[in-house]
């Protein structure tokens, strides 16, 4: 790399001006103004960021699959989003010397500082923002469900809810970055152990139904080749963490002895045991017991006892808290990155509390007013999550790392690419369709 002789700062003061003024940015954005955080924090982060709101529809997505399709296609998911991960945790320092703290910067080497951005950033606003309405809308459905359960006849609409819900992300989008939220996050990866189970034994508790049919639920040909479509985006909604993996590793310290990969990558199969823990259990038992009449969110087919719905809905409710948060942090370093660095405005609390406050607002907004649950998980699930988990990071490995034609890992890079395709170009269909479906007979803010 060479070595820079000093520079005086008599001789240069506006150098040095910028880089004290770049440092400073750098110490107040939220992704780089901390990196002290234990390997542990990397496993709840990421359990908080993929064990959310898409383990609740994967029973029906079982259901609009069936038996042999569901189990491969979870099976096949776990395991390629495992393995794409373990290439971003690689490729995180894989420049001397340099860390790529986010995902559009590694994006950026891999492609070209401008072609990079434009492949990277939009796909990575889509997933997270989508996210993170998403789960404004599983949170107001969760409060809903557990006011239902505990009040059954005082009725209150499901706008209410979501507001409640984002109330309480008004205050906690102002903790400044991800070691702030740790205490958060770590609660939220408990609460989704602990629902996911009660979701599991609920349904044993419940029992196979006596009329329950295994049959596709669809009334048409049509109907079921969307549903099938619909259900790819489900299951990939569910494995989305590599889209913040860059950011949580960002933050664990690193030397040359001790490479950030190495605590990292112990998190990550930390989280990925847990995930397995939740997804499988969930997805298998829930379709056993319900067959193809599931809802497309589990505790919503599950009514006794009513006490354990109750609490069920509540860890729900406490999880998405911390995904929200997990997700909406890389917004908030990309929109301050742009307000600082690109328009120059001055960091400071004011800034940060307009910009984070006009956010929660904004995905509060589009919950209310699209509250497609299942519809949502298909389409943000297939037309972004599929390129950002499954095959960008396959894409930028074949471009950087370069391995022989037709080596195993050359072979094994396109197939995970090929199958994303297929995934990208497909769940987005079918859930569209429903999002169309469902708001036939939706009465907006409702």
């Amino acid at each position: 790399m060479g070595t820079q002789a000093p520079v005086h700062p008599n001789t240069n003061p506006d150098i040095e001006d910028q880089l004290k003024r770049q440092k400073a940015i750098d110490e107040w954005l939220p992704i780089t103004s901390a990196r002290n955080a234990k390997w542990w924090y990397s496993s709840f982060h990421n359990v908080t960021a993929m064990v959310g709101a898409g383990v609740l529809g994967l029973p029906s997505a079982m259901a609009s699959l069936g038996w042999g399709p569901g189990v491969a296609v979870l099976v096949l998911s776990w395991v390629i989003t495992l393995f794409t991960l373990w290439q971003m945790v690689e490729m995180h320092e894989m420049v001397p010397g340099r860390r790529f703290d986010r995902y559009h910067e590694l994006g950026q080497y891999a492609f070209g500082e401008k072609l990079g951005l434009w492949i990277v950033v939009p796909q990575q606003i889509i997933v997270e923002v989508g996210v993170d309405i998403v789960y404004m809308v599983t949170g107001g459905q969760s409060l809903k469900k557990f006011h239902d359960t505990v009040r059954p006849r005082k009725k209150i609409k499901q706008t209410y809810f979501i507001m409640i819900f984002a109330s309480a992300h008004f205050v906690l989008s102002h903790l400044p970055n991800f070691n702030s939220i740790s205490g958060i996050s770590l609660a939220a990866a408990v609460m989704s152990l602990s629902y996911s189970t009660i979701a599991w034994a609920a349904s044993v508790h419940k029992g196979v139904q006596p009329d329950v049919s295994y049959s596709y639920p669809g009334h048409s040909t049509a109907a079921k080749v969307f549903d099938f479509f619909n259900a790819l985006g489900s299951i990939a909604f569910a494995y989305a963490g590599h889209n913040v993996v860059l950011e949580i590793q960002a933050t664990i310290p690193s030397t040359p002895e001790k490479p950030s990969k190495v605590p990292m990558w112990r998190g990550v199969i930390v989280a990925y045991i847990v995930v397995a823990l939740c997804y499988f259990p969930v997805s298998l038992v829930g379709y056993r017991v319900f067959g193809k009449d599931v809802q497309d969110n589990i505790l919503l087919s599950l009514e006794n006892p009513a006490w354990l719905i109750a609490m069920a809905n509540m860890f729900v409710v406490v999880h998405v808290i911390g995904s929200y948060q997990i997700y909406a942090m890389p917004v908030f370093d990309m929109l301050e990155t742009l307000l600082v660095k690109k328009l120059n405005f001055k960091p400071s609390r004011m800034l940060r509390f307009v910009t984070r406050n006009v956010y929660v607002a904004f995905t509060m907004f589009i919950g209310i007013t699209f509250p497609f649950f299942g519809g949502l998980l298909g389409f943000f699930g297939g037309f972004a999550f599929a390129p950002t988990t499954y095959f960008l990071p396959c894409i930028m490995w074949l471009a950087i790392y370069k391995p022989k034609k037709f080596s195993f890992s050359w072979i094994i890079n396109w197939i995970c690419i090929i199958l994303g395709l297929l995934l990208m170009i497909l769940s987005p269909i079918g859930g569209l369709r429903t999002i169309v479906m469902d708001a036939k007979n939706y009465t907006f803010y409702s």
